[in-house]
C-alpha cells in the first residue's frame, strides 16, 4: 500500500484531518523509532476542512505511541492485593456478565456504573448508551466530558434550547474582533488557534483579547491581555454589558423579536459599574472600557473559551453570562460571529450526540423528557419504561457511591480517573473500595489499571474503525490501518457482547461499525443534531461532512441536493430550539470561588494543560520527543510571591491545600499574576513523585452542569528543607515505571 489513507487526530477537539502511510515503502527505508520498532508515517490532511494540512507534535508524533505498553490480553484478579493473570475473552467475559446479573437482581441496575471518555469513537459511546441505559434500565454513564464540556453543554441548552457550538472554524477567519476568555488556545487548541493568528496579522483592523490570570502564549498574541482574578469572570462579563448598555451598543431589535428575558438580565448588569468591576477582577478601568468599545464597535465578535471557564463552581453561568453578550449585540448566527466552546477531547461531541452524559440521551435527547424516552424505548425494541427517568450518577456521584457501598460495579473505558478526577486523594480512596471495577484500555500499566480487578484490552486509534465529531462539528470517518493488537477488541465490540450474553441478542446484532452508525444516525432524525444524510459511504467518497446534514428524503426541491455542509452555522435563521423560538437570556450575579485564599491558604492555585502533553500522559509520557520538550512538572509562581517567600528558580516548593500535597519545582516568571500559582495537570505517580496536583483540588462543582471547579482552589506555598530535597530528588530517580 502506497496510497495514504485519511482519518483524524486522535488528542484534542481541533479535529486535525491526518494521513498516515506505513513504515515501508518503495525506495526508502523503513521508519523506525529509536527502540528499531518500525512506525507509520504521519503528516496533514491539506484536505480536511478544519485543519488544512497542518498537525502539531502531539500529531506528528502519535504513530511513535501504537506498539509501546500495550494491554494485549484479558487479565484478571479476585483482590487488589493480587496479581493479574492472563485469562481468555470468554472468562473476562462470563466473570463481567455473572456479575452485572447478579448486581441486576440483588442491589438493582443502579448499582452499576461505566465511566467512558472523549477518546471512544460515536459508536463505541452509542453501544454503551443502549446496554446500560436501554437494556439494563440505569443511566449511570457518565464519561470525562463532565470535567471537559458540561459546563457548555448546559449553557448552550439552557440559553438555545439545544446542546451544539452553533460557530465553526471559518469564523476565525471573517470575525472582525476575538474575544478568548479561559482558554490557551495557543498550547491547547494550537492549529484552529493558528488560523486565528494569521488572520489577525492580516487585518489591522481585527482585534484580539485574551482574558486569562496568566499570560500564556495565547495572550502574548493579544492586542489587550486582561489578567484577571481567578474566579472573578462574571464580574467582567457583566461590566462590559454594563458599557454596552450605558453608550447604547446594543441590537433592541434583536433583542425584542428573538430573544426574552432581558429586563431581568439588564436589572443585574446596573449592578457592575467601570469602578467596582476594575477593582474586583484586578485589571484597569481603561482596559475595562477598551475591551467593551471593541466589542460595542465590531460587526462580528466571535468569543471563544474552553476549561478556564467551564471548570468552574458557577460554569454554566459564566457560559451563559458570556452568551448574553452576544444577544444583547445580535453577534449570532452570521459569519465570523458567535460563542464558539474548544472541546478538549476528539470525540467529546460525538459523545454527546450519543448520549454520553448521566442526563442525556442519544440524538441530543433528555433524560427527564417522557417523550425522549418512549421514542428510544420503541426504537431499540424495549418495553415502555425501561429506561429510567431520574438522571444517572454523573462521575462524583460514582465516587460517592463507591463510599457508600451503593455501587456494586465500576466500569471504566479509556480514560484514567485516578490522575484526572478532583481532590484525588479521596477518589484514589474510593477506588480501592470498589468490589469489582473493570478497566477498559489500550495500555498498561496506568494509574487507574492499580485498582482494577478485570483488564479489558482495548484496540485503539487506527485499529477499528469509526467516527469522531470535532468542535466545530464535522464529523470524519476514521479507518482502521493496522491490525489490533495482540487480543485487543473495539470498545463498542465488547459492549455488544456483554449485552448478547445478558440477553439482549437482538439489539446487538450488529455486524460491523458502520451497523452500529447507520441505527445511531438513525435516531437523530429531526432533532437539532440530524445527522441522517451521513454514513460510512458519503464519507468514504466526499471527506469530512458537518451537522446538521438531513438525508435527501428530508430536502426540499430549493435545497442542494447533495449538500456538504461544511462551514454551515447554527441559528442563522433567528430561530433557536426553545418552545417560543427564542434565545434566553440568563441573569447572574458574580459568587466568585468556591475556595478563596485565606490567611492559611493564601494562593489560588490555576492547573492547566502544556502544548506536547495529553491529559495523564498515557500516550504522550512513552513518546521520546515529548518527554524531551515537557520533561518534568513546575509551579508558576510570580517573583513578588517568590521574594517574599524566599523561592529561587529551582528551588523545590511545597505546595498544599486542605486535602493533600504536591512537591514540585519552582518556575519564577511574570507570565503568572501575583497571589497566583500554575501547575499542569499532566503527572500522575507513574510519570513523577507527589506531583499529582488534582491531590490538591476540590469536589466542588457547578449546580447546573455539575462539571467541579478544578481551575482553582487555595493553598500555600513553601520552600523544601535541603533534607527533604534530597530525598525528593532521590525518589524521583528511583522511580520505575512498572
Amino acid at each position: 500500500m502506497t496510497d495514504p489513507i485519511k482519518t483524524l487526530c486522535p488528542y484534542c477537539g481541533v479535529g486535525c484531518g491526518l494521513e498516515v502511510l506505513p513504515p515501508a515503502l518503495p525506495d526508502r527505508p523503513t521508519l523506525r523509532d529509536s527502540e528499531g520498532t518500525p512506525i507509520w508515517r504521519v503528516r496533514g490532511d491539506r484536505d480536511h476542512p478544519s485543519s488544512q494540512g497542518m498537525v502539531c507534535v502531539k500529531g506528528a508524533t502519535i504513530a511513535e505511541s501504537l506498539d509501546k505498553d500495550r494491554l494485549k490480553y484479558p487479565m484478571m484478579r479476585d483482590s487488589l492485593d493480587d496479581p493479574f493473570v492472563r485469562v481468555s475473552w470468554d472468562e473476562a467475559l462470563d466473570r463481567i456478565v455473572q456479575r452485572l446479573q447478579t448486581l441486576r437482581f440483588s442491589q438493582g441496575s443502579d448499582s452499576i456504573c461505566m465511566y467512558g471518555s472523549g477518546q471512544l469513537q460515536t459508536e463505541d459511546y452509542y453501544i454503551a448508551q443502549k446496554l446500560l441505559k436501554g437494556c439494563l434500565g440505569t443511566n449511570n454513564f457518565d464519561a470525562n466530558s463532565r470535567l471537559c464540556m458540561s459546563s457548555a453543554v448546559a449553557g448552550y441548552i439552557q440559553s438555545f434550547g439545544a446542546d451544539g457550538p452553533p460557530c465553526c472554524y471559518d469564523d476565525l477567519e471573517e470575525t472582525d474582533f476575538a474575544f478568548l476568555i479561559g482558554t490557551n488556545a495557543a498550547e491547547c487548541h494550537p492549529i484552529i488557534f493558528n488560523r486565528l493568528v494569521k488572520h489577525h496579522k492580516r487585518n489591522r483592523k481585527v482585534k484580539m483579547v485574551v482574558v486569562d490570570p496568566r499570560r500564556t502564549p495565547t495572550a502574548e498574541k493579544a492586542d489587550i491581555h486582561l489578567a484577571i482574578k481567578p474566579g472573578t469572570d462574571i464580574d467582567l462579563l457583566n461590566g462590559i454589558a454594563y458599557l454596552l448598555m450605558r453608550w447604547g451598543k446594543i441590537n433592541s431589535v434583536f433583542i425584542d423579536e428573538c430573544t426574552r428575558n432581558f429586563p431581568a438580565y439588564s436589572s443585574v448588569i446596573w449592578n457592575y459599574a467601570p469602578e467596582t468591576v476594575a477593582k474586583k477582577c484586578g485589571i484597569s478601568v481603561q482596559n475595562l472600557q477598551k475591551v467593551a468599545q471593541l466589542w460595542g464597535n465590531s460587526d462580528r465578535v466571535l468569543s471563544l473559551w474552553s476549561m478556564g471557564m467551564n471548570q468552574s463552581s458557577e460554569g454554566t453561568a459564566k457560559v451563559r453570562t458570556l452568551i448574553n453578550l452576544h444577544l444583547m449585540t445580535g453577534n449570532i448566527g452570521k459569519p465570523g460571529a458567535g460563542p464558539f466552546s474548544l472541546t478538549g477531547q476528539p470525540n467529546a461531541m460525538g459523545g454527546r450526540e450519543a448520549g454520553g452524559l448521566a442526563h442525556i440521551l442519544p440524538g441530543y435527547r433528555l433524560v427527564k423528557n417522557p417523550q425522549h424516552r418512549a421514542d428510544l424505548e420503541q426504537l431499540w425494541g424495549l418495553k415502555p419504561g425501561s429506561i429510567s427517568p431520574q438522571p444517572g450518577r454523573d462521575v462524583w456521584e460514582m465516587i460517592r457511591g463507591l463510599e457508600q457501598g451503593e455501587v456494586g460495579a465500576l466500569w471504566i473505558a479509556a480514560t484514567n480517573p485516578a490522575v484526572s478526577m478532583p481532590d484525588l486523594r479521596r477518589t484514589q480512596a474510593a477506588l480501592k473500595l470498589s468490589p469489582f471495577t473493570i478497566y477498559q484500555e489500550s495500555y498498561y500499566p496506568t494509574e487507574t489499571s492499580a485498582y482494577a480487578h478485570i483488564l479489558l484490552p482495548a484496540a485503539q486509534w487506527g485499529e477499528k474503525t469509526g467516527i469522531m465529531t470535532n468542535s466545530e462539528r464535522v464529523v470524519t470517518l476514521c479507518p482502521q490501518f493496522r491490525p489490533q493488537v495482540g487480543e485487543s477488541r473495539p470498545d463498542w465490540e465488547i459492549f455488544a457482547e456483554v449485552g448478547r450474553r445478558m440477553g439482549f441478542e437482538e439489539q446487538f446484532n450488529f455486524t460491523d461499525s458502520s451497523a452500529v452508525y447507520q441505527e445511531f444516525v438513525s435516531l437523530t432524525r429531526d432533532r437539532p443534531c440530524d445527522m441522517t444524510g451521513i454514513s460510512y459511504d458519503r464519507l468514504q467518497e466526499e471527506g469530512p461532512i458537518q451537522w446538521p446534514c438531513p438525508d435527501r428524503e428530508q430536502l426540499s426541491d430549493t435545497d442542494d441536493p447533495l449538500p456538504n455542509n461544511r462551514g454551515k452555522r447554527l441559528y442563522t435563521d433567528l430561530q433557536f430550539h426553545t418552545p417560543d423560538g427564542r434565545a434566553i437570556f440568563a441573569a447572574y450575579h458574580s459568587r466568585g470561588l468556591a475556595e478563596p485564599p485565606d490567611e492559611e491558604y493564601p494562593f489560588v492555585l490555576t492547573i492547566g494543560r502544556l502544548y506536547g502533553h495529553w491529559h495523564t500522559q498515557t500516550r504522550t509520557g512513552r513518546i521520546e520527543k515529548i518527554v524531551k520538550m515537557h520533561p518534568r512538572p513546575f509551579l508558576e509562581i510570580h517573583p513578588h510571591d517568590a521574594k517574599k517567600l524566599g523561592v529561587k528558580n529551582e528551588s523545590w516548593l511545597e505546595v498544599r491545600s486542605r486535602r493533600g500535597v504536591c512537591r514540585l519545582p519552582a518556575k519564577v516568571t511574570k507570565a503568572i499574576a501575583k497571589g497566583t500559582v500554575f501547575a499542569p495537570m499532566h503527572w500522575g505517580a507513574l510519570w513523577a513523585y507527589d506531583a499529582e496536583v488534582n491531590a490538591l483540588t476540590h469536589p466542588e462543582s457547578c449546580p447546573d452542569s455539575l462539571q467541579p471547579e478544578l481551575k482553582a482552589c487555595a493553598v500555600r506555598v513553601q520552600v523544601m528543607t535541603p533534607e527533604s530535597i534530597s530525598s525528593e530528588l532521590a525518589t524521583q530517580q528511583n522511580l520505575v515505571r512498572v
